[in-house]
């Protein structure tokens, strides 16, 4: 068989409780669609029955695929799915943040001719509608800041749903230093900093559970991780 026009990553931690309805929605659109696609579980350090479930998932459905990451970490699981797809463009899903139609304007605007190597969900961008806590919606206002000012970045927006041409995007895939938090941003400063185009379509978030990790924990940790960030990019720039 050909390699697919698509593959969707959806890392999973604890996901339990919504992992088979977030498959399968996908799933049914995008066969819908009638494009041929995968779609690519990666389990990362799960103590609930994510994995159990994912292998359900995969025995129920052949476009779907697992794969594991032995710690909790979402870029690490991120890094490994994108390394893992074999589509011309990969989708980054979280099991509760996808959008069908964000996923249909992405992929026509990398296949277009000179098209963007990566589109990203923006929650800042005009238009958008976060649906957040204000706590959160206000981290978002900082770090989106911090990228902008201190790194010079060009999308408004890096965690979320992203689409990505694969044979931009891996090279510097390989070369990101940074997972957890930061993957994403490393990766999309990478590419923009290398000269490759990047843009943004603006989309709604709104909740499906609590989120995994308390933004007062997760905030300090991401404001250390972007000072350390600022200097390897330094560096590399110096060197």
């Amino acid at each position: 068989m050909s390699a697919p026009l698509l593959s969707v990553v959806m890392p999973a931690y604890n996901e339990a409780e919504i992992l088979g309805q977030s498959v399968a929605d996908v799933v049914s659109g995008l066969r819908g669609s009638g494009r041929d696609f995968e779609v690519i579980v990666v389990e990362n350090g799960s103590d609930d029955d994510t994995f159990d479930i994912a292998t359900d998932l995969a025995r129920l459905y052949p476009e779907v695929l697992i794969e594991r990451v032995p710690q909790p970490d979402y870029g690490d699981a991120l890094r490994r799915g994108l390394l893992s797809a074999t589509g011309s463009i990969v989708v980054n899903f979280d099991a509760d943040y996808y959008d069908l139609e964000f996923l249909a304007r992405a992929v026509e605007m990398i296949t277009q001719p000179g098209g963007p190597s990566v589109v990203v969900g923006s929650k800042r961008a005009t238009d958008a509608n976060d649906t957040r806590s204000a706590t959160r919606r206000l981290a978002t206002f900082i770090f989106a800041t911090i990228l902008r000012v201190a790194f010079r970045l060009h999308v408004s927006d890096t965690h979320g749903m992203k689409a990505m041409r694969r044979s931009d995007v891996v090279p510097y895939a390989k070369t990101c230093r940074f997972g957890r938090d930061l993957f994403d941003t490393e990766l999309i400063l990478r590419l923009e900093r290398a000269g490759h185009p990047t843009a943004e379509i603006p989309v709604t978030v709104e909740e499906r559970r609590p989120a995994r990790t308390s933004i007062y924990r997760r905030v300090p940790r991401t404001l250390a991780g972007l000072a350390r960030l600022r200097l390897v990019l330094w560096r590399e720039r110096t060197a």
